[in-house]
């Protein structure tokens, strides 16, 4: 049924119904099987299981409700002026949008290596299709959460709306850096998938996610602020609460370097293997 999506994409693209005969640009194509992998990928991402649709917005609920429960009296003492709820919401967002989009996109041309025989597919096409879908359900996912907070009472509009979107932007960018990375190296060398996937579970507690930065000794704060994700997730944060003052040495700028960096390493293993990935 995915093969006739596709197919189908293809023969009933505007273009083609006009004129059959007519010659198709790059771009027509291009958004053509972006549309079909679109769908593919939604459909068995939503109909994987009876809750998957309810687990996507379930998931970061149970880690804030677990991660306050664990670390809310000790977050009252380090930071007394800030709401404690939406300080780990807004980590456990920000690093779960960067790290669950990075390993997503890891694994999207091994699930979708059927379509590849179609020379319209190309393997960055399942990459980038799959980032995307991560993207419009994080929307959703942070949408219905933070309506729900806002209905209980929290002030969820953030003091500098630009600064926290810029932010999220950027941990996204970073995500599919990475997974531009891994989805070619993890098929080159299956191992580096798995390395890949258990560098980036100790992030979760390096991260800024249930701590402030400032909690961490001066000594090594500035191995802390290696981690790309700290700067994107404390940017955040100094744009949802303007009496938030993170450590010196948070830069966005650091994070947008590091997005450069992996996007444009991650497109160069694409191209340079583009055959290999293929008919691996």
């Amino acid at each position: 049924p995915c093969k006739v999506r596709i197919v189908m994409a293809f023969a009933d693209d505007p273009a083609n119904v006009q004129n059959r005969n007519s010659v198709r640009s790059s771009t027509s194509i291009t958004w053509a099987v972006w549309k079909a992998l679109l769908l593919r990928e939604a459909v068995a991402r939503l109909s994987a299981t009876r809750t998957a649709w309810l687990w996507l917005l379930l998931d970061p609920v149970v880690q804030i409700i677990f991660l306050n429960v664990l670390f809310g009296f000790v977050l009252q003492r380090l930071i007394g002026n800030i709401d404690m709820g939406l300080f780990i919401t807004t980590g456990v967002l920000g690093f779960g949008l960067a790290r669950n989009t990075a390993m997503r996109i890891k694994d999207a041309i091994t699930a979708n290596d059927t379509l590849l025989t179609y020379r319209q597919v190309l393997a960055v096409d399942t990459v980038l299709v799959r980032a995307g879908l991560e993207a419009l359900l994080f929307i959703i996912s942070a949408l219905c959460l933070f309506t729900g907070l806002g209905l209980i009472g929290y002030q969820v509009f953030p003091h500098d709306f630009l600064q926290v979107m810029l932010a999220f932007v950027a941990l996204w960018l970073a995500g599919v850096g990475l997974g531009l990375i891994l989805s070619v190296s993890s098929q080159l060398i299956p191992e580096s998938g798995k390395v890949g996937g258990v560098l980036l579970g100790p992030l979760y507690f390096v991260s800024g996610i249930m701590y402030p930065p400032s909690a961490i000794p001066p000594a090594y704060q500035g191995w802390f602020l290696l981690n790309p994700f700290v700067h994107g997730i404390e940017t955040i944060r100094t744009g949802f609460f303007p009496q938030y003052h993170t450590i010196p040495g948070v830069s966005m700028g650091y994070l947008l370097a590091f997005v450069m960096v992996t996007i444009c390493l991650g497109l160069a293993l694409h191209v340079r293997y583009a055959t290999r990935v293929v008919t691996k």
